[in-house]
């Protein structure tokens, strides 16, 4: 793979070219490319590996027996998912990451940092470091969800939702990363009602809406 590909991802942050190659190669670097909607981890699994998005996007998601989804959260290109789970490789994975769109995913086995720490180097401990940030980024967009699932009403989590993309965007216009059915998911809420919700809320001028581009009316 091209190191200026990753070089300026999170992972890699504070590492010279140098550093970033003898990292990937450490890690035992292995590239796979999914199909939409195909399971690139399951639910019971378990992982000594971090996925990273090399191209495309892939979601976090709660599927259970009777056949109900919640999408938890939307990774899209650079970013990483099953951290957590590849640093506590005997713990069986609770989600299913499936993918969004056609993607391509770097795994790098991550596991292996206890081992390799025998060894300290600058690059492992700049590597340690940018682990934790992304571990402590994800734990803070998790209970962000909580802030949006937790409204009694539709109105009340689609605005909350809304309000939080703009606050991150600097926008008051912008584009979200789910298509109608998956915003349903990740709001925990019917389609159905969603969609007559925002046609109420457009109708009342709070928003405007086109498939998945939002401007939220400023009064």
């Amino acid at each position: 793979m091209k190191i200026e590909e990753v070089k300026n991802y999170r992972l890699f942050q504070g590492m010279d070219e140098n550093e970033i190659e003898t990292a990937i190669k450490s890690l035992f670097y292995r590239e796979e490319n999914y199909k939409k909607d195909s399971f690139i981890l399951y639910a019971g699994d378990t992982t000594d590996r971090i996925g990273m998005v090399l191209d495309g996007s892939v979601t976090i998601e709660s599927n259970d027996l009777w056949g109900n989804r919640t999408i938890l959260s939307h990774i899209g290109k650079g970013q990483f998912f099953a951290e957590t789970y590849a640093l506590l490789p005997n713990k069986p994975l609770l989600v299913d990451v499936t993918a969004n769109e056609d993607c391509k995913i770097l795994f790098l086995q991550i596991g292996s940092l206890k081992k390799l720490q025998e060894n300290p180097c600058p690059w492992k401990s700049k590597l340690t470091l940018n682990l934790l940030a992304i571990s402590l980024n994800k734990n803070l967009h998790l209970s962000g969800r909580s802030f949006h699932t937790s409204p009694k009403t539709i109105r009340g989590k689609v605005m909350s939702y809304l309000n939080t993309v703009a606050i991150e965007k600097g926008n008051n216009a912008f584009t979200i990363p789910f298509d109608r059915q998956q915003l349903a998911d990740y709001l925990n809420v019917e389609r159905t009602a969603l969609s007559k919700e925002l046609g109420k809320m457009q109708k009342d001028k709070l928003i405007k809406v086109k498939k998945n581009q939002f401007i939220i009316n400023i009064k």
